[in-house]
């Protein structure tokens, strides 16, 4: 892979997992919309960066290696169940909360 796609690459993940953003995350909405748009965009230009063949490459390494992990529907079943029984009980916190 060259040199400037592994920097960009770095810089794509510097900035996903920074806690300083172009737009700060506690304006509403705007706050998430440069995550909901640089990273993607970011990501499809590093794609394009790397050779079709190099990709085509570690694509069949991927699948061929016992790395790959299956999925495992009752734990993404547990994950969904968890936050759904938290935005329940947030909701019904916060209507307890302003009824008073």
């Amino acid at each position: 892979m060259p040199w400037y796609a592994r920097l960009f690459a770095v810089a794509i993940l510097a900035y996903a997992l920074s806690p300083i953003d172009l737009i700060p995350d506690f304006i509403p909405v705007l706050g998430y919309v440069d995550d909901l748009v640089l990273l993607p965009l970011g990501i499809i230009l590093l794609v394009k960066m790397i050779s079709p063949d190099l990709l085509n490459e570690y694509r069949k390494k991927a699948e061929e290696s016992n790395l790959v992990i299956a999925k495992n529907w009752v734990a993404a079943l547990a994950i969904i169940a968890l936050w759904c029984c938290g935005l329940a009980l947030t909701w019904t916190l916060l209507r307890r909360f302003l009824a008073r």
